[in-house]
């Protein structure tokens, strides 16, 4: 029986997808006793993560009736938490840790905001290249501390902290600027920079869903492409093991290093353009940072830095954010969303300490193993008499 039980620990810290599905299984029960020792039925709370991701709820007469637009609201809050998580997934995988991916979906935000204003309104044209600024705002915000690491061995982390409250406060002076804007808010955007897309909208009951899922497709798809299956991806996976090994095996570490902050950062850009000209009809002056940078970071650990995984983990916190209100609207507090996403990060952390545990419990017992068949060596032979 102990064998059997230390074969499945073994088993669960090798992998790193039954790790995630572990730890999320536990944010969930640990919210559940939470909801409970609160006096609320925990069965609300499930209530409203089934209305999210499968759009079927009861009305007040007791009949299930079911709405697409708690779907397309659930993807949409999902977007540009998929795109900030692979901002933080692709450094990770260069062996960098990229705290600034809310300052690079700033900037990106902010990009996208000018274009939407100064850039001719050429339909289609228009919200391209509103997309492409913001894609090269981001590159640059994260390629900046690229070359500070390469060139001056500046760490990620400071430089990328500080570079987000240098694009939060450059973007409110910046957006300020534009003509017609107040305190709160820019005039509305041309309706040719819009990323509206009528057909998901009428699919999805009047949701906000547009054509930045599509993107996000194709950026999860970019993703798995360039760092599995090309030499650039390699040679950054490569720097990411071990950065000595890889500089004497021919490859440019420091390029790379800043290649893999930049293509970070235009992952956060995009993610800023998606909520800029998505979500919103107007630019925005803003007040606090949005935190899709900072969740990032969350959904890349939790997806374990891979593209689907990151996917996947985007789409499970996007449900929490988009199940917040109904869960109010059923007594439970709307907090314990939060403390959900929370509980999974804490619990992802402690994958570490489990296999140091599970690793000295192995040498343990090996060496219990070889204690007892060196004692049975030595034990003399029984002379017969």
């Amino acid at each position: 029986m102990v064998k059997v039980r230390e074969k499945a620990w073994e088993l669960l810290s090798g992998s790193d997808a039954l790790v995630s599905v572990g730890v999320v299984l536990l944010g969930f029960l640990v919210a559940t006793i939470l909801v409970a020792l609160t006096g609320r039925n925990p069965a609300g709370m499930y209530q409203a993560i089934l209305q999210v991701v499968s759009g079927f709820s009861k009305n007040r007469q007791d009949v299930w009736v079911w709405n697409s637009r708690y779907i397309g609201e659930w993807l949409v809050s999902s977007i540009p938490l998929i795109l900030c998580g692979l901002s933080m997934a692709f450094a990770a995988r260069t062996g960098l840790f990229n705290i600034g991916a809310e300052g690079q979906y700033i900037a990106g935000l902010t990009a996208a905001q000018f274009a939407a204003f100064y850039f001719p309104p050429i339909p289609v044209l228009h919200w391209i290249m509103a997309l492409l600024f913001a894609l090269a705002a981001g590159a640059l915000w994260g390629g900046i501390a690229g070359i500070l690491k390469a060139k001056y061995a500046v760490s990620e982390v400071v430089s990328t902290i500080m570079m987000n409250y240098i694009a939060y406060f450059t973007s409110r002076y910046l957006t300020l600027q534009i003509p017609g804007t107040n305190t709160f808010r820019t005039p509305n955007f041309p309706p040719t920079v819009r990323l509206s897309s009528p057909f998901l909208e009428s699919i999805t009951n009047g949701s906000r869903l547009n054509y930045s899922l599509y993107l996000t497709l194709i950026m999860v798809l970019f993703f798995r492409i360039v760092m599995e299956k090309t030499r650039l991806g390699y040679s950054l996976r490569a720097t990411g093991f071990n950065r000595d090994a890889a500089r004497y095996g021919g490859i440019n570490v420091n390029g790379g290093l800043t290649a893999a902050m930049a293509i970070s950062g235009a992952f956060a850009g995009l993610a800023g353009a998606a909520v800029a000209l998505g979500v919103f009809s107007y630019g925005r002056v803003l007040s606090v940072q949005d935190g899709y940078g900072f969740d990032g970071i969350a959904v890349a650990l939790v997806g374990n830095s891979g593209a689907w995984g990151t996917a996947l983990a985007g789409l499970l916190f996007g449900m929490l954010k988009s199940a917040q209100p109904l869960m109010q609207s059923r007594q439970i507090p709307k907090e314990i969303a939060a403390i959900i996403m929370g509980m999974v990060v804490v619990f992802i952390s402690l994958r570490s300490g489990l296999r140091i545990l599970i690793e000295w419990r192995m040498k343990q017992r090996l060496k219990r193993e070889e204690a007892e068949k060196t004692a049975e060596k030595h034990v003399p032979e029984r002379i017969e008499s």
